[in-house]
């Protein structure tokens, strides 16, 4: 559909103005979250387009502050779970319980769990049983749970920002391929560089710590939500996105040369995230659409907990991140960023 030249204005505007407003709650973030800029542009990119974020990190790297700053700057109703073995749905979700009134009379009243919020910290979400894992599935596709048969609605905006750590496996649950699937993005937090560990350090050891402010409200919010699928978004680039995920899937013909490498690839979902997030990095970086170079760029955040290794990649020393950069390059002519 083509716009109109006034409503073509009045989007250009509406971008623009919400682009000041993304760098002023940048700024604000990065305050308490210092110098990680890809790692918030990611997280950023996954709340502007209504979806969850999965950081995958060792800890001490600031993943717990990050979520909590962000509640502060984007305005948001955050609740934390610590999720551990012994966890259960129950602990998340809510339960109804017996209460006696004055006249004795009994009636069921549910007392809701930490999920009933905005903006949900789901901290070492690798640690709970698949049951408890499970509780999240509806929740994150339909932002609503149902209990005892009654469907529930749950805040709106409604975001899940889960934390994992990479190397501690012991006693921990593999989340499920149908819950990765329902993170619009995985972002890798890695260890900062020596300038700004220093920076970290001598920040955050002193008498006074800087404080995140406010940028947003939640109607702001879901507005610039309402921004971001209205952007334009150009033939090519659309183009790009469905060669990109379709050479990624070793049953088809695009990606017969990863047919030795991958045991499954990225579904539907990892072309709708590409879309969204694309919008949202040119936004992001103060531009009116993406461009290629957006989806090369954000190929591994989406794609990487979409697929998996066969067992002959895994005993070549193959990794998904090398198995995406190779494909990206060969299909877009941009490698993908690590």
């Amino acid at each position: 559909m083509t716009l109109a030249p006034a409503a073509d204005v009045a989007l250009v505007s509406e971008i623009e103005g919400l682009g000041e407003k993304l760098s002023a709650a940048k700024s604000s973030i990065e305050q308490r979250f210092i110098g990680q800029e890809k790692v918030v542009e990611l997280v950023l990119s996954a709340m502007l387009c209504g979806g969850h974020a999965l950081l995958v990190g060792l800890p001490g790297l600031g993943k717990t502050r990050l979520v909590d700053t962000l509640g502060t700057v984007m305005g948001l109703n955050s609740s934390r779970i610590q999720f551990t073995p012994d966890l259960m749905p129950a602990d998340i979700l809510g339960s109804e319980v017996l209460e006696t009134a004055a006249d004795g009379s009994r009636a069921f009243r549910f007392l809701e769990g930490p999920i009933f919020c905005q903006l949900l910290l789901a901290d070492e979400i690798n640690r709970a049983s698949p049951r408890t894992q499970s509780a999240l599935l509806q929740a994150m596709q339909e932002k609503e749970v149902t209990i005892a048969g009654q469907h529930r609605a749950l805040g709106r905006p409604f975001h899940v920002l889960a934390t994992q750590n990479p190397i501690e496996q012991e006693g921990t649950y593999p989340l499920p391929e149908a819950q990765l699937d329902r993170f619009l993005v995985q972002v890798d937090v890695d260890y900062p560089t020596r300038a700004v560990e220093r920076d970290i350090v001598l920040a955050t050891t002193g008498a006074n710590e800087a404080a995140a402010v406010q940028v947003f409200d939640t109607e702001q919010l879901i507005h610039a939500q309402s921004v971001i699928r209205r952007m334009p978004v150009g033939d090519k680039v659309v183009d790009a996105i469905l060669d990109l995920v379709r050479a990624c899937r070793p049953g088809e013909p695009e990606g017969r040369d990863l047919k030795d490498s991958l045991a499954w690839g990225p579904g539907p979902r990892a072309a709708q995230a590409l879309m969204l997030t694309v919008r949202a990095r040119a936004l992001l970086q103060g531009r009116l659409a993406p461009s290629t170079e957006d989806v090369a760029a954000l190929a591994q955040a989406t794609l990487t907990h979409r697929m998996a290794l066969s067992f002959a990649a895994r005993a070549r020393g193959e990794t998904l991140q090398s198995v995406i950069a190779r494909t990206a390059t060969r299909v877009l002519g941009f490698e993908a960023a690590a």
